[in-house]
């Protein structure tokens, strides 16, 4: 008989955020910056953080690369209270379980991985035995699945899929659940009595995964916008939905405007704006020209601002 899925020790709570990943003014990382990253999380209430995922542009890091953000992150947050979560998730599983071992060695709360998206698995049995492979090389650590099929091109149902593999992988905790498919999550939410820990990850409809029984999200905006987001959560908490709406609403204003003006970039300028210059995005990503900065930060300020 296959052993039981390990309960994750703390679920992800609260907000996450997906951590943006410092460069300096030639692209390459800059370590230093991580510090101060921290310290506006753990100043605006958050308690957790999501490194290396989608939002720190892991498909433009070299393994090395990636080892290195994941140790700096784990040293700033030991003794912080910050809760590390590092996503390994790579096309090569060797790469995969090399950062999965890292990560645990170094002392990650937890890991995640989204699956691989070139040669993809085109059974939920084949991204099971990825799951229970990559997991394996940590088997004391929690393990997410990261579904995300807008990226990855995978698109499995997950209700299923935890239904008939999850005890195939012992260390799995839950879902990173990157999907809009509001009945799959609420499928998961409730499977086998609410086992699994399922992480919401669109911050524009946070207000509606909450209302469906979400206890906790990762996402990019959380990394400047948190105390918004904190107004969705204590609407909900205290039945006051028209303050959860409005709040949610604004996230919403704040997002159309920057996907007009490209995600990543306008992120990173939200947080220049904050005081902290994590640099550019990186290649195949573009930047903002100046024009477009000073448009942008313009566009911005003349929303209701109550996160800055």
């Amino acid at each position: 008989m296959p052993a039981m899925p390990t309960p994750t020790p703390q679920p992800l709570t609260g907000l996450t955020p997906a951590v943006l990943t410092p460069f300096d003014a030639t692209g390459d990382l800059n370590l230093a910056a991580v510090e101060r990253q921290a310290e506006l999380l753990v100043g605006d209430g958050v308690r957790a953080a999501f490194v290396g995922g989608t939002t720190g542009e892991f498909s433009s890091l070299s393994v090395p690369e990636r080892e290195a953000l994941t140790g700096r992150w784990l040293d700033v947050a030991r003794g912080s209270g910050l809760r590390v979560v590092v996503h390994v998730g790579a096309n090569a599983l060797p790469d995969a379980r090399h950062l999965t071992a890292h990560a645990a060695k170094h002392g990650a709360a937890a890991i995640a991985s989204v699956a691989p998206s070139y040669t993809k698995p085109k059974t939920p049995a084949a991204l099971a035995d990825w799951c229970r492979a990559v997991a394996a090389a940590a088997p004391d650590t929690p393990f997410y699945f990261y579904d995300i099929p807008a990226f990855t091109g995978v698109a499995h149902p997950m209700p299923e899929f935890f239904e008939r593999f999850a005890d195939s992988v012992p260390t799995l905790a839950g879902v990173k659940f990157s999907n809009p498919d509001l009945m799959a999550f609420q499928r998961l939410v409730h499977l086998r009595g609410g086992r699994f820990d399922v992480v919401w990850g669109f911050d524009e409809y946070l207000l509606a995964a909450l209302v469906l029984g979400g206890r906790g999200a990762v996402g990019a905006t959380y990394n400047f916008a948190a105390p918004l987001y904190q107004k969705v959560i204590d609407g909900v908490r205290v039945g006051d939905l028209a303050a959860a709406r409005a709040a949610q609403y604004r996230s919403v204003e704040m997002i159309t405007l920057m996907y007009r003006y490209g995600f990543l970039s306008a992120c990173k300028e939200v947080m220049r704006a904050r005081g902290l210059d994590l640099g550019p995005v990186r290649l195949p990503q573009t930047n903002l020209t100046a024009d477009e900065a000073k448009s942008f930060r313009e566009e911005l300020s003349a929303l209701p601002n109550d996160f800055g």
